[in-house]
């Protein structure tokens, strides 16, 4: 199974396997991992499950689709590898993805 690497704000880590098709939000609330909130529970409909993939992975995750940038445009701390965890598939070929988690969600 794929592993994620979430890096909190403040530099705490934490990893967690994953089965393949599970999004990266699920994959953070399903294992505990604090900083994402997914108040819509993946719809895209809210941005509170905000975060920033490691540049070395933003080719494999692939680019936000324009609901998702519209969305992104609500977020605080916007950076150009900011992403929705919800809308991040995890595959076979992200094991070993790096996501960082921003400040606050809101």
């Amino acid at each position: 199974m794929p592993l994620i690497r979430f890096i909190q704000h403040d530099g705490a880590e934490q990893e967690v396997h994953v089965a393949p098709g599970t999004s990266v939000m699920h994959a953070a609330i399903d294992n505990g991992v604090s900083g994402i909130l997914a108040d819509c529970g993946g719809a895209c409909s809210c941005a509170t499950c905000h975060c920033y993939v490691d540049e070395a992975w933003q080719e494999k995750t692939g680019e936000a689709d324009e609901v998702e940038q519209q969305m992104l445009e609500f977020v605080m701390d916007y950076q150009p590898n900011s992403r929705l965890s919800c809308q991040v598939k995890v595959g076979d070929e992200l094991d070993g993805l790096v996501v960082r988690l921003p400040k606050s969600q809101i």
